[in-house]
């Protein structure tokens, strides 16, 4: 197996994760992003190479992806990086990846489509948390349970937190609302319209409705035309969070994201090695037919970080090894249910 591929953003939080981890399976990638000194360090600790380039410089980039593979695209937010990413690496005919987890990134990278298949490279965002273990969740309900047609997804984490990445991505989208799939489109909703308790198997706990990934990715997967997502929170962070519809127009004032970013800088880079270490993800899907019979799947792996960066790697791994389909693929789409159970730790229930 060639050893050719580019970390881009590994002086992030789930970036160094991926590049640290990346020597459990073998693997040595070439360490990218724009923090020259964060790259620097990390590089010389880990004994690999480096090479600082802006995504607003393309022929930097396509010197950076000469003679390289696949790319997993570690830097966000991904509305604003991963168009940039993903123009070059058909330029170049790499394979990209990354770990995406917003619905319009998914969608906009599925209109390259047709120019992969003709480049003959590969394009799968969400290899990580979002969205490996729903889009199993979504592919294995299928699989028991043929004529599916609406379908609802949900996960918890416990005992861990998010890093500065996925909270500056989220209040990027401050204000914006929620989705959800009906009769194969696309439609916005009120965040938190749904809510209601599910049982994960080891908890029961209250979830609302959340626009994750999977209202896109799913529907490429599965073919299953109604698709709802949700999130594990307090219930009393409900009842506020139902309030936000109200003052949406103040939570979308730059002014006011701009500090909400500030804050999020003073926070930890993400969740400590401890919590890495014990913590969870939960996941539920359930499956309903035409006749209104349904099926129950559940999941359950490491805390999320944890499970993206063995994720990501994994299927760097089957791209490396020549495992993958032209064009845009999802992970469960491409490499069917069972590929997540290569991630350590994980089981369906």
């Amino acid at each position: 197996m060639q050893n050719h591929f580019v970390l881009y953003g590994a002086n992030g939080y789930t970036g160094e994760l991926i590049a640290r981890l990346s020597y459990a399976y073998g693997l040595r990638p070439l360490l990218a992003g724009r923090n020259t000194e964060a790259i620097k360090n990390l590089a010389k600790e880990l004994s690999l190479e480096y090479i600082t380039v802006g995504l607003d410089n393309p022929a930097a980039l396509d010197n950076l992806l000469k003679g390289q593979q696949l790319v997993i695209h570690a830097a966000g937010p991904f509305s604003k990086t991963a168009k940039q990413m993903v123009e070059a690496c058909i330029r170049n005919n790499v394979h990209y990846t990354d770990i995406n987890g917003d619905i319009s990134c998914f969608e906009l990278v599925k209109t390259f489509n047709q120019t992969a298949i003709e480049k003959n490279c590969m394009l799968m965002p969400g290899v990580g948390f979002d969205v490996v273990p729903t889009d199993s969740v979504a592919k294995k309900i299928t699989e028991l349970f043929p004529g599916v047609t609406d379908l609802k997804l949900a996960f918890a984490s416990i005992g861990s937190t998010i890093s500065h990445g996925t909270a500056t991505t989220m209040a990027e989208k401050l204000g914006e609302g929620g989705a959800k799939r009906i009769n194969g489109k696309i439609i916005g909703t009120p965040l938190g319209e749904n809510s209601m308790w599910v049982d994960f198997g080891k908890k029961n706990l209250f979830v609302m409705s959340i626009p994750w990934g999977d209202i896109s990715t799913a529907h490429h997967t599965t073919g299953i035309p109604n698709i709802e997502t949700f999130f594990a929170i307090k219930p009393s962070v409900y009842k506020w969070m139902k309030m936000q519809k109200f003052f949406n127009w103040f939570l979308k004032l730059e002014l006011v994201r701009n500090i909400i970013k500030k804050r999020i800088d003073q926070r930890p880079a993400g969740p400590d090695e401890k919590m890495r270490k014990e913590g969870k993800s939960l996941v539920w899907g359930k499956g309903t037919n035409a006749e209104g019979e349904s099926i129950t799947v559940r999941l359950a792996g490491p805390e999320g970080y944890t499970f993206t960066a063995h994720a990501s790697l994994i299927i760097a791994t089957e791209i490396l090894k020549g495992n993958w389909k032209p064009g845009y693929q999802t992970p469960a789409g491409c490499y069917g249910s069972e590929l997540v159970l290569k991630v350590p730790g994980v089981s369906y229930h």
